[in-house]
């Protein structure tokens, strides 16, 4: 996982470009390189038939909150989200010619998430931050009856996806924790909203869970915020509970539907998703709060999540599992070898076993990331680094593990090489230790195929029920899929 765009989409590498920039007349004049020490420079051109000339440099730092959100109205100055000099991605606005720059949007804390731009003057109308749930900032004060009459429509996150060119029609969408997604048409001039129709029909006729934001006080006072989702009709107290953590690591989770949420919470499970530092979205000091801190403070924080849930009474701490992909994963095999008296049982799913030989396997298109892994992960190219990396690997204290692990992997995985599971399988079951360990065949990083989701979702919650107690419903047979036992 290398992060999104401001629009929320995966980064796309092309050669050394992370970002393409495009003018109110559509044409490419702006663009986002990375840099061999980790960093960006932001590149222009005054036309498109003019040379690309640099304009201005990012550290490393500054990297996973960079954006590119437009051109003004003139296509004279460039806006920019950079935390470069702050704590947290503001909106600015730079000038071609001269470079000089104005701040348009900040908060202290959250980087800038997205811009919103009128369809035809092309001029700033609000920004959004996503802190605990999604909120929008007004620029110009005019659209104010908008936002409020949007806001009455549902409960839920609102964003404007288009509007005609009269800017009297706007179709709007509303992000739910309890429900799918809503589409609306909304009539300024009676400021009124149409239902159109809704992502998932089928899901309105459940009660589904609802998504509390948290937040908690680590062991060093570090803040760190999360998500807590308890089951339906279920008295909150003693519950059994999943740890879900998310990938990357430098990404978040985020308020809205979840189907690993939803699932869990049916299961009977109250689901705890921590946004541990170095997660992006907080700014730059909580970024940077993780560097060489794989199975230290990042893992802290897990375990201070769970901690805290137990002094609320929600859960019961001898019935608490543990399940992430990808760096979810790796935070699994760390949470059964580093803090094995934590958790019941684990679901690892593509996760990285050994940090030297991840770094040393990782695909071509993430090279220009190197020096980026290097500063957070370590360099196993230096003893030192090596050495470190060595002691935070799960691989070599399987001799702790003392709970259940199970393990899918997908054989064509790019970016977590299959040796990564398979190696910390072969030294669990010389150790004697109890694990389980699927391979898809047509998979690569993370399971696409329904078969096969469908498949080892099956699994995980027969795997879960046995040591956690909560709810499953037997597979029976499922064709199609690719899994094989090993």
């Amino acid at each position: 996982e290398l992060g999104n765009t401001p629009s929320g989409t995966p980064i796309r590498v092309a050669g050394l470009v992370t970002y393409w920039g495009v003018d109110n007349h559509l044409q490419i004049r702006a663009l986002l390189a990375t840099l061999p020490d980790g960093g960006l420079e932001v590149r222009v051109r005054d036309e498109v038939k003019s040379p690309w000339r640099g304009l201005v440099k990012l550290s490393a730092d500054d990297f996973w909150s960079a954006g590119l959100y437009g051109f003004s109205p003139d296509n004279q100055s460039l806006w920019l989200g950079s935390s470069a000099g702050t704590n947290a991605a503001r909106l600015i606005e730079i000038n071609l010619a001269t470079a000089k720059q104005k701040v348009l949007a900040a908060d202290e804390q959250y980087d800038v998430e997205k811009a919103l731009l009128h369809p035809r003057k092309h001029t700033l109308e609000a920004v959004r931050f996503v802190r605990a749930r999604s909120e929008w900032t007004l620029i110009d004060q005019t659209l104010k009856p908008d936002f409020d009459a949007l806001g009455k429509v549902r409960d839920g996150d609102f964003d404007i996806l288009s509007r005609d060119f009269a800017d009297q029609t706007w179709i709007v969408s509303y992000t739910m924790d309890n429900g799918p997604v809503y589409y609306y048409a909304y009539q300024r001039r009676t400021r009124r909203a149409q239902l159109l129709f809704s992502s998932r029909p089928a899901l309105e006729k459940y009660t589904l869970s609802r998504m509390q934001p948290v937040s908690f006080q680590a062991r060093d006072g570090m803040t760190i915020y999360g998500y807590l989702t308890l089951p339906v009709g279920v008295a909150p107290k003693g519950l059994p509970m999943v740890l879900l953590v998310h990938g990357g690591p430098w990404a978040r989770d985020t308020w809205g539907f979840n189907r690993w949420v939803q699932w869990l919470a049916n299961r009977g499970y109250a689901v705890l998703q921590v946004n541990y530092r170095g997660s992006t979205g907080y700014g730059k000091k909580y970024l940077q709060a993780a560097i060489h801190e794989w199975a230290g403070k990042m893992h802290d924080d897990l375990i201070d999540g769970v901690n805290w849930t137990v002094r609320q009474g929600y859960v019961d701490a001898k019935r608490v599992g543990i399940l992430g992909a990808s760096y979810g994963g790796y935070a699994t095999l760390v949470g059964l070898t580093f803090t094995p008296e934590v958790f019941a049982c684990g679901v690892d799913i593509v996760g990285i076993s050994n940090l030297v030989t991840f770094i040393k396997t990782v695909p071509p298109y993430w090279q220009v990331f190197m020096s980026f892994f290097y500063r957070h992960i370590g360099n196993p190219d230096d003893p030192q680094d090596a050495e470190e990396m060595k002691a935070r690997s799960p691989l070599y204290k399987v001799e702790r593990i003392k709970v259940p692990l199970l393990i899918g992997q997908g054989a064509n995985d790019p970016r977590v090489n299959p040796a990564e599971s398979e190696q910390i399988v072969a030294a669990m079951r010389q150790a004697n230790k109890p694990v389980e360990y699927i391979l898809y065949t047509d998979e690569g990083h993370g399971f696409v195929r329904p078969e096969n989701n469908l498949h080892f979702n099956a699994k995980t919650e027969e795997f879960l029920a046995k040591y956690l107690g909560g709810r499953f419903e037997p597979a029976g047979e499922i064709k199609g899929h690719s899994g094989v036992v090993k």
